[in-house]
């Protein structure tokens, strides 16, 4: 290949390598494997290290590299990179509308444009003849930063425009504003990697886009998963930019740069003011963590003739959300002890406003968290709030310790009954063990009594907290030795509904096997292993006899949930919840399956299939009693053996696991098409 030929081919290498470069992070559509990507880079390196003299700023080998800065250099930015007044509520921006309505009358006629506020970092890029030259932090509006190494290890920020093969004509001169991000899932996956390392994580997605680009090794931003979104001309040599803000968005995604998908184009004000409500749930479902919504006059001309007020410019107001990340005081931890008598730890807070409601208690996850983030009582946390999510600990803020805080130690003995605790071996949760506890009590009853279990109508949570609380039942056996009068004692309960709920009480002792064995809460055991155990163990006194060797023959079983079940049946409280139950008639056999005595000329004999979903034809204990019926076996986890899986609306995780691992998913109609109707 001659000079010329070898020149143009890596011309031809760098426009592909850039395309590829756009396709994945900035329409998330690659076209190639990140194999045949990295030999694409590879081959580009070895032209370059042959002819040094043939490198640009706008090569893609760029990207990487570069020497370690003693100090970043202050740049000054062609114009001013300006902040936007606020707006706390939608009356507010209204107010804004008639302010800016009163001095220029061509507001009441114009458009709108609504884009995500974004909660990152200001970046300011310079492009010269198409390239890019220099990258800048926002600074203080006039002077920032210069971090153009780092800006260049950010796969979505063009080194060049426009993109290769399109013909959008390019200014000589070109200064654009963005915002530098993280996405979620990326953070998430980021401190995941972080965790493991034992290194120390990211309070949150803005800090570490933040401090990823201040960092004065570029090799360590080109390892951080950052995204940028551009959205305002600052500068340009061309006079023929187009004068509407609808408009640039678009020229500025012709010539490559990635822009935000979420911003919405409004036709005039009662658009703009009614699309604002939609904004809350808009925010609930991006990747990316939004502050607020930056309302826009469309039309540039009349938002330069507008002026400014201080620094504000006019023509734009940003709507901003209540805070859904704030820190406060860790006072203490407390800990709730749920059904199954796993110990779940809790924040005590001094109490904080968090997306517009006060805050006095937020997640803690579990005890692992706790250690693995080194919270201390004391600690001043940051806590987050997001739509209608529970609070939670995010992480302690370091650099506010004084010293006088307290390392949190797991409790050893449950705080309601004093029962020491257990955690098995690979477990993360702490158990309080005793099935009496006063804590587990409420739910171990609604449970017992719930429609999976023993369908016990009229014994719902409102209930079964006044028998609880008037000590009526020390455990659910119990619930079979009520009488009338007891419930008559009760607030709320008269002569028939008493008689109806002692009528339910009877009638769930002809429940079978299985739904009993769900009904005990054995930790592990749901309704799919319930009829596991029912189809291999005829009675309770069957099953409480075996050792945790014989539950692991069984398929589907393993070792910790073997050794939960024998557990269970060995702890002397648990014996005698089950000779109460046996002295009140609540003491089933399993009944034979058509597939246990022997019929295999069923339509579903010998499949295993998982039901995931939500189904219009039947509920999901009546679709598995259709599978049992017709001789298959419902069963819970998606793997190799799984025959194929039945999926309703929203089948989630399961549908995409058996996709990967090539087991047929089918729809309803496809079930019935060929098993015959319900």
């Amino acid at each position: 290949m001659g000079p010329e030929h070898e020149k143009e081919h890596y011309l031809q290498l760098k426009d592909e390598i850039n395309r590829h470069n756009y396709n994945y992070h900035v329409l998330d559509a690659p076209l190639i494997s990140d194999g045949e990507f990295d030999a694409l880079l590879r081959e580009l390196r070895t032209i370059e290290e042959l002819h040094p003299d043939w490198i640009t700023p706008d090569s893609p080998s760029r990207r990487v590299g570069g020497t370690l800065s003693e100090r970043f250099r202050k740049v000054a930015h062609p114009a001013p990179v300006l902040s936007l007044a606020n707006a706390f509520d939608a009356n507010e921006v209204r107010s804004w509308l008639e302010r800016i309505e009163k001095l220029d009358e061509r507001v009441r006629l114009g458009n709108f444009v609504l884009e995500p506020k974004i909660d990152g970092l200001t970046v300011v890029l310079r492009y010269e003849n198409g390239i890019l030259v220099q990258g800048a932090t926002r600074g203080d509006g006039e002077i920032g930063e210069d971090i153009t190494a780092n800006i260049r290890t950010i796969r979505s920020v063009p080194l060049s425009i426009p993109l290769s093969g399109r013909d959008v004509p390019v200014p000589d001169l070109l200064v654009v504003r963005g915002e530098v991000f993280m996405l979620n899932s990326d953070f998430e996956r980021l401190n995941a990697e972080l965790q493991e390392k034992g290194e120390r994580t990211w309070l949150n997605p803005r800090n570490t886009a933040a401090g990823s680009l201040r960092q004065l090794n570029p090799e360590i931003t080109a390892a951080r998963p950052l995204k940028i979104f551009v959205y305002q001309i600052l500068a340009s040599s061309s006079a023929d930019l187009p004068d509407k803000q609808w408009e640039r968005l678009d020229y500025l995604r012709e010539l490559g740069f990635p822009v935000s998908p979420d911003s919405v184009y409004c036709e005039d004000a009662e658009q703009m003011l009614a699309g604002l409500a939609a904004w809350n749930e808009i925010r609930d479902r991006l990747d990316y963590d939004i502050d607020g919504v930056v309302v826009k006059l469309n039309d540039l001309r009349v938002t330069e003739s507008l002026g400014f007020v201080g620094k504000d410019p006019r023509g734009a107001i940003a709507l901003k959300f209540p805070a859904r990340e704030v820190t406060t005081q860790l006072a203490g931890i407390g800990v709730n002890i749920g059904r199954t008598g796993v110990l779940t730890p809790y924040a005590m807070l001094d109490p904080v406003l968090v997306g517009g409601v006060m805050v006095k208690q937020a997640t803690l996850h579990n005890f692992d968290f706790i250690r693995d983030r080194d919270i201390r009582i004391g600690d001043r946390v940051l806590i987050k709030r997001a739509g209608d999510v529970i609070p939670y600990v995010i992480g302690p803020v370091l650099e506010s310790r004084s010293g006088a805080e307290t390392p949190y130690e797991i409790p050893h003995a449950c705080p309601v009954c004093g029962q020491e605790t257990e955690q098995l071996p690979g477990e993360v949760a702490v158990y309080c063990v005793n099935s009496a506890c006063p804590a587990q009590l409420i739910r171990n009853v609604e449970h017992f009594a719930s429609r999976g279990a023993m369908d016990i109508a009229g014994l719902g949570i409102k209930n079964v907290e006044l028998i609880v609380q008037k000590a009526l039942v020390a455990d659910y056996a119990d619930l079979y030795r009520l009488k009338r009068e007891d419930l008559l004692e009760l607030d709320g309960f008269a002569g028939k509904k008493a008689d109806n709920l002692l009528e339910a009480i009877a009638d769930s002792k002809r429940q079978p096997l299985e739904r009993l064995i769900n009904a005990l809460g054995i930790r592990g055991v749901g309704e799919v292993m319930a009829q596991t155990l029912a189809a291999n163990f005829e009675t309770l006194d069957v099953l409480a006899a075996r050792d945790p060797a014989e539950f692991e023959r069984i398929e589907g079983i393993g070792p910790n949930i073997a050794q939960a079940i024998a557990d269970w049946f060995a702890r002397p409280s648990n014996q005698q919840t089950l000779a109460k139950l046996k002295a009140s008639g609540v003491w089933p056999v399993a009944e034979k399956s058509a597939g246990d005595e022997g019929q295999t000329d069923l339509p579903l004999s010998g499949q295993r299939i998982v039901v995931t979903g939500t189904l219009q034809s039947f509920s999901r204990d009546e679709a598995k009693a259709f599978i049992q019926k017709n001789g298959g076996k419902a069963i819970d986890s998606v793997s190799n053996k799984t025959s194929f899986v039945l999926a309703g609306e929203n089948p989630g995780s399961k549908r995409e696991k058996a996709l990967s691992l090539g087991i047929p998913v089918l729809t309803e109609a496809e079930f019935f098409e060929r098993f015959g109707e319900k």
